[in-house]
C-alpha cells in the first residue's frame, strides 16, 4: 500500500507538471486552446494570466516531488499531507468557479492520493 501512495502522489506530481506546461508554453496553440476549450483570441489575451497559473501549478508540482526525496519520513509526509491537500482545495474552487470538470482531473485523483497516504500513516 505504501507504494501505492508514492505512486499516486508522484503522478498528481506529474500530472501539475502537465498543466505547468499546457498553461506557460502550449497556452496559444492548437493542444492548450483544446485543452481549455479556448479560440485563438481568447488564448492570446489570458496568455499571460495563463502562464502564472501555471507556475502555481509548477510549485504544487515542485512541492509534491520534494514530498517523495525527502530523507525525513515524518516531514516527507507532513509535505504530501500539505500539498495535496492544495491541490484538493485548488480543485475544489476550480471545478466550483470554472469548469466542474477540474473536481474530475484535479481534486478526485488528489483525495485519492491523500487517502492513501494517510492509510499508510
Amino acid at each position: 500500500m505504501a507504494v501505492l501512495a508514492l505512486i499516486l502522489v508522484a503522478l498528481i506530481a506529474l500530472e501539475h507538471v502537465y498543466i505547468l506546461v499546457l498553461e506557460m508554453i502550449l497556452w496559444t496553440t492548437p493542444r492548450g486552446m483544446k485543452a481549455f476549450g479556448l479560440k485563438p483570441d481568447q488564448a492570446a489575451q489570458t496568455r499571460v494570466m495563463a502562464a502564472n497559473q501555471g507556475l502555481y501549478n509548477g510549485f504544487l508540482a515542485a512541492g509534491l516531488i520534494w514530498s517523495l526525496i525527502h530523507p525525513d519520513a515524518a516531514v516527507a509526509f507532513q509535505l504530501k499531507l500539505f500539498f495535496l491537500g492544495c491541490v484538493v482545495v485548488a480543485g475544489l474552487y476550480g471545478g466550483a468557479t470554472a469548469s466542474r470538470k477540474i473536481f474530475v482531473i484535479q481534486a478526485l485523483p488528489a483525495a485519492i492520493a491523500l487517502v492513501a497516504v494517510l492509510l499508510v500513516s
